[in-house]
């Protein structure tokens, strides 16, 4: 049996968006788990269960049903903050 080309796995595979510094400010405050996850390219079943175990990279609020995740963590985390004067 031949191995799929490389043409064949990119029709099968979703693409993983790239986050540009620009586009993660761009966000607001902050946003929700899914698109936190994005950013740090991890998938959506991984994400959850990272923030019901508290070990998400970075600080989820939980409110109500939803999990939230300010944006300045994940630029402290990626080394994108601004805060620091750099």
């Amino acid at each position: 049996m031949a191995s799929p080309s490389p043409d064949d796995l990119s029709t099968r595979m979703s693409p993983v968006q790239v986050w540009s510094p620009h586009e993660i400010r761009a966000l607001g405050a902050t946003t929700d788990l899914l698109t936190a996850a994005s950013v740090l390219r991890i998938g959506r079943t991984k994400a959850y269960h990272l923030a019901a175990t508290g070990r998400f990279p970075v600080p989820v609020v939980r409110t109500g049903r939803r999990y939230v995740v300010a944006v300045g963590h994940l630029l402290h985390m990626l080394g994108l903050d601004t805060s620091s004067g750099g």
